[in-house]
């Protein structure tokens, strides 16, 4: 992760590439950086500068006219029309590139074109955890600089000393940015272990000795021959700068950065150790770790074992006794299957074993899946009919000739019934009504 020197060292890039050069047109930004917002400039012609501060750096962009390509210099731009400042946070990958645009990163979230249209300033961010915001200044919460302002830097620190972040572990108050602005993974673990300090022990009890110091009133700025914590920060980080790249700014075409892995002396090397913070980050470290390390904290890369037991004379209590066999027996039976098991202690009492949230549940889950196998499966209406339907045979009838005769004198009657009563409702309708009697009288009128 770039830490303050590899800012810094960005910072520096940007005023060497952009010395001299004049850039045109809007920002482009990626389309794929969606949590980024949108850069608002548009000017035909303008110049970049750049300045970092801790794990911060800031991009001016200044308007200025064609007239003014010969007056260009890094230490006295001109100064014409509109500015706007970008303030960048690096993230885990964040950096600054300048090459032609034919030539431009598959990861340039934000394009600073030159006004030639041959040549490009990108920010390339391949893990995308960096962010950027326009119009804006450096982080509130942000302290001095390690690098360029050690006064503040010492004095921030020892004037705060009774808060709640110097009491916890030197090595994560060393990551709080409010205090230690610039300091990162690696810049914390060779500062501990060149100073002999385990990185475990609380951040006060280390700090308080550093408040009886007047070197920075006498005009000392650092004690470079017995430097204590702050010293050794800023000591430490010029010294990276001075390397000229990291690990964090290699690129194909860039300076060999074998001296940076030469310079390292605690992270990552071999024969070191490694926990896990309270924040799960990975601190390196030699010897012991201290009291304030976190318990049963795996090492990166190495699975965790099972902790031994330690036989003692001492007699078990019978209730530890019936757990221990209730566990293997579970185990073995019901190959690790988790079940709510009852037993009786010598008290004749029904005791249940204590367990967690987790095994509760799945124990509730083990049941309900019992009950649920002991209800009949589901059947449609259908499936029913059809298989009552099925079940129910009836007996085959003997057909004889006295059969075959009742059946036939049986339809006879039934015709014989049926039109019977046809007859007799329409002689009942006819006399009845009235209005069939007029028709009749009518009909004989006119045959006559």
């Amino acid at each position: 992760m770039p830490e303050g020197p590899e800012l810094h060292l960005a910072s520096r890039l940007v005023n060497s590439v952009c010395s001299g050069r004049l850039f045109s047109g809007k920002v482009i930004k990626s389309e794929v950086s969606t949590k980024n917002p949108d850069v608002a400039w548009d000017a035909e012609y303008y110049t970049i500068s750049a300045h970092s501060r801790g794990k911060e750096m800031k991009l001016t962009l200044q308007e200025c006219t064609k007239n003014d390509e010969e007056k260009l210099t890094k230490t006295n731009p001109p100064k014409v029309g509109k500015v706007s400042h970008i303030i960048f946070r690096f993230g885990m990958s964040g950096k600054f590139k300048f090459d032609k645009v034919s030539d431009m990163h598959k990861h340039a979230h934000l394009k600073f074109f030159t006004s030639d249209g041959n040549m490009v300033l990108s920010y390339i961010d391949v893990r995308r955890f960096g962010k950027w915001e326009q119009e804006s200044d450096w982080g509130k919460k942000r302290g001095p600089c390690i690098i360029f302002e050690y006064k503040d830097f010492r004095s921030n620190i020892l004037s705060h000393l009774d808060v709640a972040a110097f009491k916890r572990p030197i090595c994560e108050a060393m990551l709080n940015q409010q205090y230690f602005n610039g300091v990162g993974n690696y810049l914390r673990a060779e500062v501990l272990y060149r100073l002999g300090i385990p990185p475990f022990v609380e951040a006060h009890s280390v700090l308080k000795k550093l408040d009886e110091r007047e070197d920075i009133e006498d005009g000392k700025e650092i004690n470079r021959d017995n430097p204590d914590l702050i010293d050794m920060c800023t000591i430490l980080a010029r010294e990276v700068i001075e390397l000229g790249a990291t690990n964090y700014t290699i690129e194909d075409d860039a300076k060999d950065h074998s001296a940076f892995n030469d310079w390292l002396q605690c992270y990552y090397q071999p024969g070191m150790n490694n926990i896990t913070d309270h924040n799960s980050r990975t601190m390196w470290f030699k010897g012991i770790s201290g009291p304030m390390a976190p318990k049963e904290k795996s090492q990166p890369g190495r699975k965790r074992k099972g902790k031994k037991k330690v036989e003692t004379d001492e007699e078990e209590s019978p209730q530890k006794k019936i757990k221990v066999e209730l566990k293997a027996e579970v185990q073995s039976g019901n190959k690790g299957r988790r079940q709510r098991v009852k037993w009786e202690n010598e008290d004749n009492h029904d005791y249940v074993a204590p367990s967690s949230r987790r095994s509760q549940r799945s124990k509730v889950k083990v049941e309900e899946e019992a009950v649920e196998d002991m209800k009949p499966p589901k059947r449609s209406s259908r499936k029913i009919k059809k298989e009552a339907s099925l079940s129910v045979v009836k007996p085959p009838v003997a057909r004889t000739k006295q059969t075959k005769r009742t059946s036939k004198s049986r339809m006879k009657t039934e015709t014989k019934d049926t039109t019977s009563k046809k007859t007799v409702s329409g002689r009942g309708s006819s006399s009845s009504s009235p209005a069939s009697d007029q028709r009749v009288t009518r009909s004989r009128t006119t045959r006559k």
